[in-house]
């Protein structure tokens, strides 16, 4: 008999993995950093690795993120944000960044990088054109820079795009009807072709959440995977928004001739606060959803099998923009702490428990800044609270979020911690002109978490201590 019914076993153990999806082929994360308190990066790398996920994505190429990827064996996507495009209009600029960005870090034990991200979203139509015009040329001096350097074999410059670069007519919007924007039809036919040229894929940002935000009439369970009502094209049935979009762009290639083109899903995912739609029930259905289609190599009716797809994003970034919306500084499925917020399986079985958190994560001293009950002049309460949320995260409070509930001295508190624990619990930091106080009562109720910031050796304070003292001379003077 010898070993063979030890093979007999195994093997289809083999089976069961390899069909049903022992974990997420070669999932991805966005690991973004715009946050006035960073996690070590090695506590990030550490976390990333613990939790058996294969990919990043950046977006740059920070040295010190790229220190603490130096060795662990992830893929990397390193990128050129927008503001840098110009630049790389020049070739020799182009290569001077692929020196020191890229090349620099390909050695034995140096940086897995498998793609550069020429741009972020470049075309989205509220840049109102800005980015046209720069960011194909600059798109082919990275990638010839590659090839120049003697990586571009291995290496692929891509541009990763928002999903408002195609659509389909209003007279027949289905997703065999999909073609790129009029207005920059001409470009993305030039950008396809010398993707494909150079055996590079297209890298497309897909979110569902979108298709919900400030529409109403959009019908809500399309955006998840488990019970839209079909939309039908040719024969086929589409169930959700996403698997529709992505046809979409199918469609859109094909009509430029290439119709084969590998493609990248660089962004999707489900935020968690900031809106009514943004909780994380609706972010636990749609990754319920998502992953298990994901782990099966399902694709998508035109697109069957394996995609690569980067989950957005890994951790809440609180000095993000909110102009898309309040939910920008949400979309983590790891707390501003490395925490996780809600139970995941990354394997797609839906065998949902908590993924592993950042290791020995330090927090400041378990001290809040809340609004004085004390205080008799309350005529500039408004002033300071919109101090506070100037210079710190106060979306938590708006229409439909977790703290959305709270009386108007618990908002005072809220905006005051928010301000407080940003400064490093800076005594001057609650101030506010009396206004506020510090407690070591945790203020937390329901759904509205009163946060305690962790230690952080680069902290991002900025004006807001020139806010500071400018506050407290202003107490004086008024005094």
């Amino acid at each position: 008999m010898g070993n063979s019914w030890f093979l007999g076993i195994l093997f289809p153990i083999f089976l069961c993995f390899y069909f049903f999806g022992g974990f997420v082929n070669g999932l991805g994360v966005n690991w973004g950093t715009m946050a006035t308190h960073k996690l070590p990066h090695k506590t990030v790398v550490q976390m990333i690795k613990d939790n058996g996920i294969k990919k990043v994505k950046l977006f740059d190429a920070d040295s010190n993120t790229m220190s603490a990827l130096a060795g662990s064996d992830l893929e990397v996507m390193v990128a050129i944000p927008n503001d840098q495009l110009l630049a790389m209009n020049s070739y020799d600029r182009a290569k001077q960044w692929v020196r020191r960005n890229v090349t620099r870090y390909n050695f034995n034990g140096g940086v897995n990088i498998k793609y550069v991200a020429v741009g972020n979203e470049p075309f989205l139509s509220s840049y109102n054109g800005s980015f046209i015009n720069i960011t194909f040329p600059a798109l082919q001096n990275i990638q010839n820079a590659l090839n120049d350097a003697g990586v571009g074999d291995s290496i692929k410059a891509t541009v990763p795009l928002n999903a408002d670069v195609y659509n389909s007519p209003d007279s027949n919007p289905v997703p065999s009807a999909g073609r790129f924007r009029t207005d920059i039809s001409g470009i993305m036919t030039q950008i396809v072709d010398f993707l494909s040229k150079n055996s590079a894929p297209f890298t497309i940002n897909i979110y569902p959440f979108l298709s919900l935000y400030g529409n109403d009439n959009f019908p809500f369970n399309y955006a998840f995977f488990d019970g839209g009502n079909p939309i039908v094209d040719n024969g086929i049935q589409y169930t959700n928004v996403f698997d529709a979009n992505f046809d979409t762009l199918v469609s859109s290639l094909k009509a430029v001739g290439q119709g084969d083109m590998t493609i990248i899903v660089g962004e999707v995912g489900w935020p968690t606060d900031g809106d009514k739609n943004a909780n994380l029930a609706n972010a636990q259905r749609f990754y319920n959803g998502l992953l298990p289609r994901l782990a099966a190599n399902r694709g998508t009716p035109l697109r069957p099998g394996y995609i690569e797809v980067y989950l957005f994003g890994l951790i809440d970034e609180d000095g993000k923009s909110i102009a898309p919306g309040n939910f920008e500084r949400h979309w983590g499925i790891y707390r501003y702490d490395g925490q996780p917020k809600f139970p995941l399986d990354l394997s797609g079985q839906n065998q949902n428990k908590f993924l592993i958190g950042a290791r020995n994560v330090e927090y400041l001293p378990q001290k809040w800044c809340m609004f004085n009950p004390n205080a008799k002049d309350l005529s500039k309460l408004a002033d300071n609270i919109n101090y506070a949320c100037t210079f710190s995260d106060c979306t938590a409070l708006g229409y439909g979020s977790s703290c959305n509930n709270l009386d108007a001295n618990g908002n005072a508190s809220y905006a005051f911690n928010m301000y407080y624990q940003v400064q490093n619990q800076n005594d001057m930091a609650c101030n506010f002109q009396g206004l506020g106080t510090v407690t070591t009562q945790n203020l937390s109720q329901g759904t509205c978490n009163f946060i305690i910031q962790i230690a952080s050796s680069s902290p991002s304070l900025g004006p807001s201590l020139v806010g500071i003292a400018f506050l407290t001379v202003l107490t004086f003077l008024i005094l």
